[in-house]
């Protein structure tokens, strides 16, 4: 009797090997046969998908110090791309280097700005470091090892420094150790419909209509159906002053009445989207 073979899941992430978004990918994909497909910037992960260069892609859109990323929510809108998951890492920023180096040898620090941002404390012991903005964790340590690069560090995952043989020089530097990056997981709307029987979560946005109030009543409806809001993030729309588009996660516990809530809000609101019903998100310490 021959046995089928469940086919390689080729996931988008944003940075190259060894990226948090690798990590994220590893944890929510658990027990399955992945392909990591790197992409540069989030823009071109976008574009994989769409083009269906891979089954799935999976993107940072807040951190729990840094906030909301919020290109990616515009990216998202215009993409179409259906949210089928969410995971919540644990971010362990090191600072990392060639073996043999140390934190004095070091005069200069690779890294992407917002992990950068989260590890600016430690470096204010260090004022002989200068801090460099780069496009990623991952691609800066790679950056060490590809060029030979002495007295130069990156902040970067555990993994990356793993995957490209460099030492760790000092662990766990962000500032705040409650330090978390929610991904979500995006799958194209024409991909495989795996269908979550029991779904506790969703992400929808909706502009708000042009009329006195209309915020106020949408969320006054909400709270009548026992929506509980687990977010909601506003951006102004482009070319039309003072008026907002809100993007918001909402938790489930009557699938029936979240559906009759977006039937009962319609009146208030314009060009409402549901991005994706699915389950919350595990928590991964890194």
């Amino acid at each position: 009797m021959s046995v089928t073979k469940n086919p390689v899941k080729r996931i988008a992430i944003q940075g190259g090997f060894g990226a948090f978004h690798e990590i994220a990918a590893m944890n929510f994909f658990e027990n399955e046969e992945i392909e990591i497909v790197p992409r540069s910037t989030f823009k071109d992960l976008f574009k994989a998908l769409k083009q269906g260069h891979v089954d799935y892609g999976i993107t940072a859109i807040e951190n729990s110090i840094a906030g909301s990323i919020l290109p990616n929510y515009t990216l998202l809108l215009e993409s179409k791309m259906k949210i089928i998951g969410e995971i919540y890492l644990r971010i362990r920023q090191n600072l990392v280097a060639l073996p043999g180096e140390s934190i004095e040898t070091i005069s200069e620090v690779y890294s992407h700005p917002m992990a950068i941002l989260q590890c600016f404390k430690f470096f204010e012991e260090y004022p002989h470091i200068k801090l460099i903005d780069s496009e990623d964790t991952a691609l800066s340590a790679k950056m060490i090892r590809d060029q030979n690069m002495a007295r130069t560090g990156a902040i970067s995952s555990t993994l990356a420094a793993k995957k490209y043989g460099l030492q760790i020089l000092a662990p766990g530097i962000e500032t705040n150790h409650m330090n978390y990056t929610r991904f979500l997981i995006l799958q194209a709307r024409n991909g495989d419909n795996n269908h979550i029987e029991e779904v506790n979560k969703a992400s929808v946005s909706f502009a708000l209509a042009h009329k006195i109030g209309s915020l106020s009543k949408v969320l006054s409806i909400l709270s009548y159906y026992d929506i509980n809001l687990a977010k909601i993030q506003s951006m102004p729309i482009i070319g039309q002053d003072w008026e907002y588009r809100f993007f918001v996660d909402v938790e489930i516990n009557d699938y029936k009445m979240y559906r009759q809530s977006l039937e009962a809000i319609r009146p208030f609101i314009d060009g409402l989207h549901i991005f994706g019903e699915y389950l919350k998100g595990k928590t991964i310490l890194e």
